[in-house]
């Protein structure tokens, strides 16, 4: 069951914005991976890629599934990420009203992104970008 997808997420495109995420979701129904597992990794595939037309001007997300976890790498080359500690706090947001009043920006991302993965790591530099890699595990 090893499998790699790739995507390229448009960071003007909040119509297109979940598109990758429900692809994924599909793709793990059809290997048989649980319907749990298959949540998890939806969700915070969905909160990354949507932090990435928020925040970063889009990037690439790289998806490899495996017999035993399924490990999501989100890159871009955005603003990078000034204090990982404070965006990591629910409710922290960046987001301007302009995005706030889509219903989008509520500071849930991040939290919601390792509350819903087994492991999350977050490598940023500021004015160069960011990649957070997040595993699930399937057994």
């Amino acid at each position: 069951m090893n499998k790699r997808l790739h995507y390229v997420i448009d960071g003007d495109d909040f119509t297109s914005a979940g598109q990758a995420s429900g692809d994924v979701k599909k793709v793990l129904k059809t290997l048989g991976v649980p319907s749990e597992i298959v949540r998890k990794a939806s969700i915070a595939m969905y909160e990354g890629e949507i932090n990435m037309v928020i925040h970063a001007d889009g990037g690439v997300i790289d998806v490899d599934i495996m017999p035993d976890r399924i490990v999501m790498a989100l890159k871009d080359s955005g603003p990078g990420i000034p204090n990982v500690e404070e965006a990591m706090q629910a409710g922290f947001s960046t987001a301007p009203d302009t995005i706030r009043n889509l219903g989008f920006g509520a500071g849930m991302g991040l939290p919601n992104m390792k509350k819903y993965t087994d492991s999350m790591e977050i490598d940023t530099k500021v004015g160069v970008g960011t990649t957070i890699t997040m595993t699930v595990k399937i057994v």
